[in-house]
């Protein structure tokens, strides 16, 4: 019976009925290959208009000023984004794609750790400086983000808030200096995100008071606290 049932299956094979429905699905495959594709860049368009309506607009451009920006419909426009929050997460994507080979520019730039510091507080601000109102979208923009979360359950959420990226990566610095001290490195994280809240609320006061002084000064102000408190605790472990 084992034989008989091995002997058929090798005759349905050798009939051609396989290859056939081999190729049905790589061509299915295809096809849905370039929706993807189609969707993809559809999406990345559609990116695009809200950045260019949050110039036009504000930080609380709401969809149907993006969906005009994008020369289409809101129906249109939740039919690639469910909601805002989908949205927004696209655009922080795409802000954070910018801004942190930035960052880490100005880490690998610089040897001595207060320039490091001072470079990266200052390409930060440099980030608000240059366009305001999608900083405020991207910081501020929905409830949720001001605190780097969208919730637990939530996999939509690739890179957190712009907040809690940037304050990933000053952890990541952190570590690093830590680490040639030969100190304890556990304190890296809060250490690292603390750094990113002082740098952030200085820049919310900076463009409430509409910029009561230059960038760089602002920016030498925010290291020089930043790094007297980091100093102190980055001595090597022998010095101490």
């Amino acid at each position: 019976m084992i034989v008989e049932k091995v002997a058929a299956g090798k005759r349905r094979e050798s009939s051609g009925s396989a290859p056939r429905a081999a190729g049905s699905v790589s061509e299915r495959d295809r096809r849905d290959s370039r929706w993807d594709e189609h969707r993809r860049a559809r999406r990345e368009e559609l990116v695009d208009a809200t950045l260019t309506a949050i110039a036009r607009h504000g930080a609380d451009v709401g969809m149907e000023e993006i969906a005009a920006e994008a020369g289409t419909s809101k129906t249109v426009l939740y039919r690639h984004f469910a909601d805002r929050a989908q949205l927004y997460l696209a655009v922080s994507a795409r802000v954070a794609d910018g801004l942190l080979p930035r960052l880490g520019r100005a880490v690998q730039s610089n040897k001595d750790p207060r320039q490091m510091v001072a470079a990266v507080i200052d390409t930060y601000l440099a980030f608000v400086e240059a366009d305001p109102e999608l900083y405020r979208f991207v910081v501020h923009g929905l409830p949720q983000a001001q605190f780097g979360q969208f919730g637990p359950s939530d996999d939509s959420n690739p890179i957190g808030s712009l907040t809690d990226v940037v304050g990933n990566q000053a952890s990541i610095i952190i570590t690093d200096l830590l680490s040639q001290a030969g100190r304890d490195t556990a304190a890296a994280g809060p250490w690292g995100h603390g750094v990113v809240g002082l740098v952030r609320s200085a820049a919310d006061w900076w463009l409430r008071a509409e910029r009561p002084m230059p960038r760089g000064e602002l920016a030498a102000h925010l290291t020089d606290l930043a790094w007297t408190g980091l100093a102190a605790v980055m001595q090597p472990s022998e010095e101490k």
